[in-house]
């Protein structure tokens, strides 16, 4: 999302004094330096569905600042829409892909991340939607310090990882919460988690051909029937091409006519048909009739 508003302010990282009734939320990572209390009786977890803004608007708060989310740009909006396009069929059984979902992140911030991954169904303990546990954000207008607010806080309050597709300088970045930055990855990397079907080549993410490549090896992983018809079509597509070949080379070696005529007739054939015509060529020496 592009974000129009104020500058950005750090959400503090240092470990502030607590007044008392205060709970702690820490980020679940031992080396994790993002702490953020929330008043205890103000906002009980898990948080995520107490709006600050009126959703399906283009309203944000972060730290209490009021933003509105902007339309995107080509940059923006065209890698947006192949990331999704990835993280929902990359999504295994069980979990949810979601765009632009609103999640309270601290009494100041209700916000949205781009794409993002959850459990499905409804939380037992709270009655309301699982926090999401994995964040996708494309970064192109927005400024990294905005950025780091928004992973601190979103760190902070249980979303256990969250990656940035920086646009301008082609690159994948995890936020580290014991870093205090965004770490690039590798784009011979692949990104492992269990939000996931199996291991997404980071590549992928910045490159349409490989996104094609890494769909269909999560179709392949999820037993969709769509795959399996294709590889048989390729199968017998693969035999039948094969058998054109071998009738070609029959009547070559055995002196049988075969030319345009006798190439429409075979490419009008299926794998069986051709085969029957092998067959009669080897034996008979000549075209089957009819």
């Amino acid at each position: 999302m592009s974000i129009q508003g104020k500058p950005a302010m750090l959400y503090p990282i240092m470990e502030p004094k607590r007044p008392s009734g205060e709970r702690t939320l820490v980020a679940p990572t031992a080396a994790s330096s993002a702490a953020v209390h929330f008043p205890a009786a103000e906002l009980p977890p898990p948080y995520v569905d107490e709006r600050l803004v009126e959703p399906e608007t283009r309203e944000e708060r972060v730290s209490g600042r009021r933003l509105l989310a902007m339309p995107a740009n080509p940059e923006h909006g065209d890698q947006h829409t192949e990331l999704d396009r990835i993280i929902g069929n990359y999504t295994p059984p069980g979990y949810t892909a979601s765009t632009d979902l609103l999640t309270r992140a601290g009494p100041g911030s209700d916000f949205a991340t781009d794409t993002c991954i959850r459990r499905s169904g409804i939380d037992p303990r709270t009655q309301s939607r699982y926090l999401e546990e994995v964040a996708f954000e494309v970064v192109n207008t927005q400024t990294l310090p905005a950025m780091i607010e928004r992973a601190v806080q979103l760190t902070a309050c249980g979303v256990r990882r969250i990656f940035g597709v920086f646009v301008k300088a082609g690159e994948i970045r995890e936020w580290s919460g014991e870093k205090g930055r965004f770490v690039t990855l590798g784009l011979d990397e692949v990104i492992e988690d269990r939000t996931l079907v199996r291991p997404l080549p980071v590549r992928a993410l910045l490159d349409a051909a490989e996104a094609d490549r890494a769909v269909g090896y999560a179709l392949k992983a999820k037993g969709n029937p769509v795959i399996a018809e294709v590889r048989a079509e390729g199968r017998a597509e693969g035999r039948a091409e094969g058998l054109a070949r071998g009738i070609e080379t029959v009547c070559t070696v055995l002196g049988i006519p075969f030319g345009p005529h006798e190439r429409q007739r075979i490419d009008a054939m299926d794998a069986d048909a051709r085969a029957a015509v092998l067959a009669s060529l080897e034996s008979e020496r000549r075209w089957p009739r009819g």
